[in-house]
């Protein structure tokens, strides 16, 4: 893996008690619950970041020192995400669309809808089953 590399989000996602969740995208009113690890690399994942800076600031978050297979796991997490089209390394900055860049509920759904309505997302819902509502 190399940690120069920019990662970035192909899929939205849903963020409630500090849960990450990707969107089916498939049926925008279901989501699919991911590991703690896959969820944090995944918020993250604003194309604007390193993983050498995804590893920096989550090591920071450690009381004390972050454990030794800090690395290797997220290095792992990673290349489990790349498998999975969730997420893709650059060796550049990406600008992510509007609708990938945040929690589909920070949202503004009069933008957000017709986005996501391109990128082939079936349904115009929250995860909680609720139409996006402008506020």
């Amino acid at each position: 893996m190399r940690t120069e590399q920019y990662f970035y989000r192909l899929n939205a996602f849903t963020r409630r008690d500090n849960e990450v969740s990707l969107i089916n995208k498939d049926n925008l009113s279901e989501t699919v619950s991911v590991e703690p690890w896959m969820g944090t690399v995944i918020a993250l994942a604003d194309g604007q970041h390193t993983i050498a800076e995804l590893i920096s600031y989550l090591a920071g978050s450690y009381e004390g020192d972050a454990p030794d297979t800090l690395e290797n796991t997220i290095g792992s997490v990673i290349e489990r995400l790349v498998e999975s089209e969730i997420i893709q390394l650059s060796d550049s900055t990406v600008e992510l669309p509007y609708h990938l860049s945040r929690a589909l509920e920070e949202l503004d759904p009069a933008i957000a809808k017709p986005l996501l309505d391109e990128d082939g997302y079936k349904q115009t819902e929250t995860a909680t089953g609720n139409s996006i509502n402008t506020h």
